[in-house]
């Protein structure tokens, strides 16, 4: 099968001189959901503009389902396959009102004007706006424009969602319909991110970049629980895993800790160097539990992409 996202070879330089990206290969597969991690400086967020097409690499090779990435005319081609939801919604929203910036991508892609207001309307609904078409951006509360900022590029309908740290500076009850929000996408999902709920919640995979190099590719708990690897790339153990690991320190299964609404299940065992480690795991919210599927280790112990 063709994957959705294939990379290689690709390296980057901004044109102060410094090195973004270096040797990049990666393949994502299609209705995966992939989470980048990594101090800032990294290279996530470059990664995910090159994968857009709004910066060009000279060396290396991008190509979405296939087909590669290279030239103004592919990059606008891919518009409605490829979605960018910015870090900051301010910088996706520019328009006098909701319905203008949500219609903005349907009107470029020549669309007529009924299903144009027809996407919007889709759009709006599936991030629980509906009736804000009149309302002005900017007035808007920040977990409102960053579900408008989803709903710019839901109403693409694109195959493929590229999310830059889309949890960030929003309370804690807007973050979990953001969330939510992302984990209802039924496509590909590429999301940069410091949020460690978000990555239990959605990810299947977990790239961890430094440098502007990737040092690991693995399941969420396994790299979040490799406490060396973390700290040797500019990261630290999420304070839920570390909590949890020291809790359970013995042989005994099945721990269930309870913060607030949320519940993580674990399941500890040791690894081949005699480690323990966290063998299984789950997490999810008291209210939306059908949501969020628990993860079940393959037969070797390593959690299985997709799964």
């Amino acid at each position: 099968m063709i994957p959705a996202i294939k990379i290689d070879h690709l390296s980057f330089q901004y044109g102060n001189g410094i090195e973004a990206l270096r040797d990049i290969d990666l393949e994502i597969a299609e209705g995966e959901t992939v989470v980048f991690i990594g101090p800032n400086g990294a290279g996530k967020s470059t990664l995910l503009l090159l994968m857009r097409g709004l910066l060009a690499a000279p060396d290396g090779r991008i190509q979405i389902a296939g087909e590669r990435l290279d030239g103004e005319k592919k990059v606008e081609e891919m518009a409605g396959k490829v979605g960018l939801v910015f870090q900051n919604p301010d910088d996706q929203l520019f328009c006098t009102t909701v319905f203008d910036d949500v219609a903005f991508g349907p009107v470029n892609m020549g669309l007529s004007q009924a299903e144009v207001t027809a996407r919007v309307d889709r759009a709006l609904g599936a991030v629980g706006l509906a009736g804000y078409e009149s309302r002005v951006p900017y007035h808007l509360s920040g977990g409102e424009k960053r579900r408008v900022s989803l709903a710019t590029i839901y109403a693409m309908e694109p195959g493929i969602l590229l999310l830059d740290e889309p949890t960030s500076h929003l309370d804690p009850r807007a973050r979990q319909e953001v969330i939510s929000l992302i984990h209802s996408f039924a496509g590909t999902k590429v999301i940069a991110t410091h949020d460690f709920e978000l990555i239990l919640k959605v990810a299947d995979r977990v790239v961890l970049f430094h440098q502007g190099s990737i040092r690991a590719d693995g399941s969420p708990i396994h790299i979040l629980t490799d406490e060396d690897l973390l700290r040797e790339n500019g990261m630290a153990m999420p304070l839920v895993v570390r909590y949890l690991m020291a809790l359970h320190s013995g042989e005994h299964d099945g721990l269930h800790a309870h913060e607030h609404e949320h519940v993580y299940h674990y399941h500890t065992g040791e690894d081949d160097e005699g480690r323990r480690v966290v063998r299984h795991a789950h997490f999810h919210s008291h209210d939306d539990e059908k949501d969020h599927p628990h993860r079940h280790p393959d037969e070797s112990g390593e959690f299985a992409a997709g799964e």
